[in-house]
């Protein structure tokens, strides 16, 4: 999929310069840094013809369709402060259900029913954030939208099904979820009922490299990645390719190759709803099992996130230690320890979590 310009999102002009939510959980300075890139609020099929309420960064966001164009904005209404997720979409303007106000998709206020015939402050005028639809989700950018959207090529490949899981809340914070998504050493602890044996523990030696702004590494192993019920699929001595790709802040793309030519794509999209509160979104691209219900898939993937979700909202400090000294690492953590330096070259706090 070709990822659209931010000049072909929407015509309208963003907020500058966005300050800090009421209540913010974050650093100041990695809340700042955290806002540049985009993060997922929702999946598509969610936003219908009503607005819809989400939560970035500790920032309240209404979401709505406007004539075709996605429009995220502050969800409070400039005259009172009401929540506008509270309202409705009329003829491709959000109205206030406090007042009856009426905001184009660019921001500016349309309609006063009040006062049909009177002048419209300049200043009633939502605050516009840049957002698009990609993967199936809805992103948004609160500081500008400039960094580059995460890619995730096999969602538009020739003979790939396209699977949006529903989402699941963490109470963690995103960093967490995402080292957790690339450690290759808890499969056999954390996963034993779903796909992987704690009898074989070992991690093989594997390799990573840096990669843009983040790393891919591939780890090569006899893990199995069908469901348990289904194990005898795998060939006697099949090896199991699995390759990371992670962009920072908080995305990793795993491909599994299956037996058969089979590709199994997953792109994990940890979107931090405030510093302690992770919506993980899971979209997948596969070549192969076309025939399965997808109900099997989202039962599948939430036994493991489930299984994941179980330790990390245990693990203490809630932070991510970017700094390695915090923490004590071993051989396995080779992804890990990349990972957290690639945070910390965007400038995330030595003692950051998301």
């Amino acid at each position: 999929m070709s990822v659209p310009s931010l000049s072909a999102i929407s015509a309208v002009t963003f907020q500058k310069n966005p300050q800090l939510p009421r209540n913010c959980t974050f650093d100041p300075r990695d809340w700042e840094i955290l806002s540049k890139y985009w993060h997922p609020v929702a999946a598509a099929t969610e936003l219908g013809n009503a607005p819809l309420s989400a939560t970035l960064l500790d920032e309240s966001l209404v979401i709505f369709r406007s004539e075709g164009q996605i429009v995220a904005a502050r969800d409070v209404c400039p005259h009172r402060g009401a929540p506008l997720s509270r309202g409705w979409v009329e003829n491709g303007n959000l109205v206030c259900p406090y007042h009856g106000l009426s905001y184009s998709a660019g921001g500016q206020c349309q309609h006063i029913p009040s006062q049909p015939n009177g002048p419209i402050p300049d200043r009633l005028k939502l605050n516009i954030y840049p957002a698009q639809e990609a993967y199936g989700l809805i992103w948004v950018s609160l500081g500008g939208g400039h960094e580059p959207l995460p890619s995730f090529e096999a969602w538009d490949a020739a003979g790939f099904q396209q699977i949006v899981c529903p989402s699941i809340d963490i109470k963690a914070s995103a960093g967490r979820q995402t080292e957790g998504f690339i450690d290759v050493a808890h499969f056999a602890w954390i996963h034993n009922e779903s796909f992987a044996d704690r009898g074989n523990a070992v991690v093989p030696q594997y390799s990573v490299e840096r990669q843009g702004t983040g790393l891919r590494a591939e780890y090569v192993s006899n893990v199995n990645n069908f469901p348990k019920a289904f194990s005898h699929r795998a060939p006697q001595g099949f090896l199991w390719r699995r390759t990371f790709e992670v962009d920072v802040p908080f995305f990793a793309r795993l491909t599994v190759q299956f037996p058969e030519g089979g590709r199994l794509s997953i792109l994990n999209a940890a979107s931090p709803v405030s510093s302690r509160l992770t919506r993980l979104f899971v979209p997948i691209a596969r070549n192969f099992d076309h025939h399965i219900p997808v109900q099997d898939v989202y039962d599948f993937n939430r036994q493991i996130f489930e299984e994941d979700r179980a330790i990390v909202e245990q693990q203490c400090p809630e932070d991510l230690p970017i700094d390695r000294t915090a923490e004590v690492p071993i051989l396995a953590d080779r992804s890990s320890g990349a990972y957290r330096r690639a945070l910390a070259e965007i400038g995330l706090g030595q003692a950051y979590s998301s």
